[in-house]
């Protein structure tokens, strides 16, 4: 039986059974199940399946398992449930037991508790969640082009016309990638969604003017797009509800495009571009103004935003710096934070006799180096606790060097040493150095107070 076979089997059986799931997800590293009866997870025997770094109780519940082996264990899930990951059984509330309508009560309480701002950030992450695999190639093809271009390799010949084309393509069309995903988030026709980032983006912006002045091509960014991809879908969602489904076809579209369309440029745009600007700008104001605190800071605040899964909403922040200054200086602050953990974590390796403890470790630090930090997240340092907070220490001080270097990168998606090669300015040796003070003294702070072999206790 292949691996990834059994550890469907076994996270089945602890959850209850192919019966008690809803829906069957994944991101990059977790599994994410949403149960119809959240109370027959057996939660620490699910953390016990050898190849499970950690489990997650949110809105889903997710499963840690690291990059690679996700996609896999998710297609065992869909095999042996019969759900496509991402299909959803229909709840019947009228063929519920008390106890599961008792269930049903307390998710719907759960959900109205969740705040504004999480459940903005978690939109924003479903968002961008599907689109990163291409990111990451897309970054890391541009980064290899322009370290060759930097080493002195003529740009116009073929190979490198054709490297530069293969990472750009992403970034040119992002607009629609990011509106036909906004649009399916909230239960739109997509390809309205995608029509809306086009509008924003295309070139005859430049031709047209308004309140007196020519629109700017791509002006409000990301967030405009959203902004009109979702008004697409409350506009197409009205408009359908009083049309008569014989026209609706040829209608709801047409209206919708008109509608979303000019209010886009009319209103849209000038408010998503000051609203850009004010993140953008007075974020490299706070960079520049706290140096060295304000680094420090927000390397040390980024693994609780991991934790919570929330990461992936600042996707569009990164992409608006990169949109506005060639490149995004809070990418290699915010990557410190793994490389305190990678140095905490080996801390940990040096420390303990757990044996099983010590597996986990050598089986989720190499994909922890390359800048994935989730498997050592939920399979280590968050389960012993302490570590935690040594690991955010460690990434502070490394925060506050990339903040002192101004280093920033020209592309997303990665972090640890797999950034290195998008790092703007070749200022490669400096984010490198930055990464390993942030290994030094995670692994000071933990060695030191962080970690106590009772800890590994039941791990």
């Amino acid at each position: 039986m292949k691996k990834e076979q059994r550890m469907a089997q076994d996270i089945l059986s602890n959850v209850g059974g192919k019966e008690n799931i809803r829906n069957i997800a994944h991101c990059m590293t977790r599994l994410r199940l949403s149960l119809k009866d959240e109370s027959k997870a057996n939660i620490n025997d699910l953390k016990r399946i050898d190849g499970v770094m950690g489990v997650v109780e949110d809105d889903t519940l997710q499963i840690v398992v690291g990059p690679g082996t996700v996609n896999k264990v998710a297609a065992e899930m869909s095999s042996q449930t019969g759900l496509a990951v991402g299909e959803e059984t229909d709840v019947d509330e009228s063929n519920l037991s008390f106890s599961e309508k008792a269930e049903l009560d307390r998710e719907k309480m759960k959900q109205k508790n969740k705040t504004p701002f999480k459940l903005f950030l978690r939109r924003v992450g479903n968002i961008f969640i599907p689109l990163i695999p291409g990111l990451i190639a897309s970054g890391i093809i541009n980064g290899t082009a322009n370290f060759a271009k930097n080493a002195g390799v003529d740009e116009t010949t073929t190979i490198m016309q054709i490297l530069l084309l293969l990472g750009s393509t992403v970034f040119a069309y992002l607009a629609i990638l990011v509106g036909w995903n906004t649009a399916k988030e909230f239960g739109g026709t997509p390809v309205l969604g995608a029509i809306a980032g086009g509008i924003l983006f295309n070139p005859l912006l430049a031709d047209i003017v308004i309140y007196g002045e020519p629109l700017v091509v791509g002006r409000g960014g990301l967030f405009g797009v959203i902004l009109a991809a979702w008004l697409m879908t409350f506009v197409e969602k009205k408009v359908r509800s009083v049309m008569h489904s014989s026209i609706d076809i040829l209608f709801t579209p047409l209206i919708t495009i008109l509608v979303v369309g000019f209010i886009a440029l009319y209103a849209i745009v000038p408010v998503a571009g000051v609203l850009t600007d004010v993140i953008t700008t007075g974020l490299i104001a706070a960079l520049d103004a706290g140096g060295v605190i304000a680094g420090g800071v927000l390397a040390a605040f980024f693994l609780p935003l991991v934790m919570l899964g929330l990461h992936h909403g600042l996707t569009p922040i990164h992409l608006e710096l990169m949109n506005s200054f060639g490149s995004t200086a809070l990418l290699p602050i915010l990557a410190m934070a793994g490389a305190g953990q990678v140095g905490g974590t080996i801390a940990i390796y040096v420390k303990t006799k757990n044996q099983r403890l010590r597996n986990i470790i050598k089986g989720a630090l190499p994909v922890g180096v390359l800048g994935i930090g989730e498997p050592l997240l939920y399979g280590v340092t968050l389960p012993l606790g302490r570590p935690f907070i040594t690991a955010c220490m460690g990434a502070a001080f490394g925060g506050a060097f990339q903040a002192v270097m101004h280093t920033a990168a020209q592309g997303i998606g990665v972090s640890g040493i797999s950034l290195i090669p998008l790092i703007a300015d070749s200022k490669y040796i400096w984010y490198f150095l930055g990464l390993v003070v942030s290994y030094v003294f995670g692994f000071i702070f933990t060695y030191t107070f962080g970690f106590k072999e009772r800890m590994a206790e039941g791990i």
